[in-house]
């Protein structure tokens, strides 16, 4: 297992105009390279960098959401058959082998097919990383909203609220918005504003490339929260939605 990387040295602040955050923010994500994955929780290396972790049911479009992001067509492994890809795989960001931050892609749950004992063990898996990994900054949760929030996705989100509370930072991303018009876009987006006060949420589309730079400046923006507020410009609801 390659070393864990090490947080970079404080330095001058780094500022942002307008018009390079896109950019920035973009080539920060292309930068994500594989480190490890672990089975348990017990292989994954103690870590300082933020971590993100990017969560949702088997089929939501995760890894093909990671994979945009990073414009990377397979840094994160989309299995043939749903809900068997069981591990944890982490990834380094960060621009000229100065790491920054970490990716966590965690697998998918809730596909009725997998025995129900590998169920319950990934789910105390998944729980006791959520609640427990110290340095996690960030969980984005994944959605397909032509069906919305399920009891697995509430589930969590109640697990999270303690550590929402505590300053976790948490981000909606609805995928697959391609498969809707631009009413039922608009609608889903509001419904889920709804749902989650206080937490971010974003219309996305891998294939329409819908709300990727949205999600990769606010991802960076919270990694980096060095930058003045008024160096960045506010992030705006997604234009592009389904087309």
């Amino acid at each position: 297992m390659p070393n864990p990387p090490k947080a970079p040295n404080a330095g001058a602040p780094v500022t942002a105009g307008a018009g390079a955050l896109e950019k920035i923010a973009s080539g920060w994500m292309h930068t994500a390279k594989f480190l490890t994955t672990a089975p348990t929780l017990q292989f994954l290396p103690v870590l300082e960098l933020p971590e993100i972790a990017f969560v949702g049911r088997s089929n939501v479009g995760k890894s093909s959401c990671i994979n945009t992001l990073t414009q990377q067509h397979r840094l994160a492994f989309a299995s043939k058959t749903p809900g068997r890809t069981q591990a944890i795989n982490l990834f380094t960001l960060g621009k000229q082998g100065v790491h920054d931050a970490i990716l966590a892609d965690l697998p998918g749950y809730g596909y009725a097919k997998v025995p129900l004992a590998d169920k319950h063990r990934w789910q105390k898996v998944m729980a006791n990383y959520l609640v427990s990994r110290k340095n996690l900054l960030a969980v984005v949760l994944l959605v397909d909203p032509r069906h919305g929030l399920t009891e697995l996705d509430d589930l969590l989100l109640q697990m999270l609220l303690p550590r929402v509370e505590e300053g976790l930072k948490l981000l909606v991303v609805l995928t697959k918005v391609d498969k809707l018009n631009r009413t039922e876009a608009s609608k889903a987006l509001s419904i889920m504003q709804l749902q989650v006060a206080g937490a971010e949420v974003r219309l996305f589309s891998s294939s329409k490339k819908t709300g990727v730079h949205e999600v990769s400046q606010l991802l960076w923006q919270w990694t980096h929260p060095d930058i003045p507020s008024e160096a960045t410009p506010p992030l705006q609801e997604s234009s592009d939605s389904a087309q």
